[in-house]
C-alpha cells in the first residue's frame, strides 16, 4: 500500500494504550479471573450505576453506526467515515467468530450464588458468549480511527479515556471479565489501524480490482470459440 498513516502523531494515545495493556497483563498474571473481577467491582454507588448503565451504550453497534453516519454525511469527512465503518465491521466479525469458537460464561453464570453481590437491577445479564467484549472492541476500533485520522492531538488522551471507560463499564455492569475486555481492546485497536490503511488506499485497491477483472475478461475473450475461429 502506498499511503500509510503516520502513527507518530498519535504517540500519546498509543503510549497511554500501552500502559493500559501492560496494566491489564500484570493484573491477569498476578490474580485469578474472579479475583480481578471482584477487585474492580468493590465500589458500586447508585450514581455510578446510573452513569455506566447509560455510558456503556457508546460501545453499542447502533452508536458506532450513528457516529459513522454523522462523520460521513454531516461533517463530510468521507474517508474517515469509511474507515470507521470498516473498523466496525472488522472488529464485529472478529468478535463474533471468537464468541462462537470459545463458549465462555459471563459473570452471572460463572459465580456461585452469594459469591458476588453487586449485580445491578434492571441490567440484562446474558449467560454465555463472554469472550471477548464486543462493546470494548467497537469502542477502541472507532477511537483508533478517530485518533489517527482526525489529527486533533489535544483530544487523543480524552478519546483513550472514553474508550477505556466503555471497557470498564462492561466489567462494572457484570457483563464481562478483565480478560474479555483486554482482548476486546486488542481487536479494536488492530481493526482500527487496518481500517485506516484500507480507507487511505481505497482508490488503489479499486484500481487493482478493476485491472484484475479486465485481465480476466480479456483472457476469456481470447479463449472463446469466436476468438479461436478468427485466428
Amino acid at each position: 500500500m502506498k499511503n500509510l498513516p503516520d502513527l507518530r502523531n498519535c504517540r500519546w494515545y498509543f503510549l497511554g494504550l500501552l500502559v493500559l495493556l501492560i496494566t491489564c497483563v500484570l493484573s491477569l498474571t498476578m490474580y485469578s479471573k474472579s479475583a480481578c473481577f471482584i477487585a474492580l467491582n468493590t465500589y458500586h454507588p447508585y450514581g455510578l450505576n446510573v452513569f455506566f448503565i447509560n455510558y456503556t451504550f457508546i460501545g453499542d453497534g447502533i452508536f458506532a453506526l450513528m457516529l459513522t453516519a454523522l462523520v460521513y454525511f454531516y461533517f463530510k469527512r468521507k474517508q474517515e467515515g469509511v474507515a470507521m465503518l470498516i473498523s466496525f465491521i472488522i472488529s464485529g466479525l472478529a468478535v463474533q467468530i471468537m464468541k462462537n469458537l470459545i463458549n465462555s460464561p459471563r459473570p452471572k453464570l460463572f459465580f456461585e450464588a452469594g459469591q458476588y453481590l453487586h449485580f445491578i437491577d434492571g441490567v440484562s445479564l446474558a449467560n454465555n458468549s463472554s469472550f471477548p467484549s464486543g462493546h470494548t472492541a467497537s469502542a477502541f476500533a472507532i477511537a483508533t480511527v478517530l485518533v489517527i485520522m482526525m489529527g486533533n492531538k489535544t483530544g487523543h488522551l480524552f478519546i483513550l479515556l472514553a474508550a477505556a471507560l466503555v471497557g470498564y463499564s462492561r466489567i462494572y455492569l457484570a457483563q464481562h471479565f478483565l480478560l474479555d475486555v483486554f482482548i476486546g481492546i486488542i481487536i479494536g485497536t488492530v481493526s482500527g489501524i487496518l481500517s485506516v490503511n484500507l480507507a487511505m488506499n481505497l482508490k488503489e485497491i479499486k484500481a487493482s480490482v478493476r485491472k484484475i477483472q479486465n485481465s480476466k475478461t480479456n483472457n476469456n475473450l481470447l479463449r472463446s470459440p469466436a476468438a479461436v475461429q478468427t485466428t
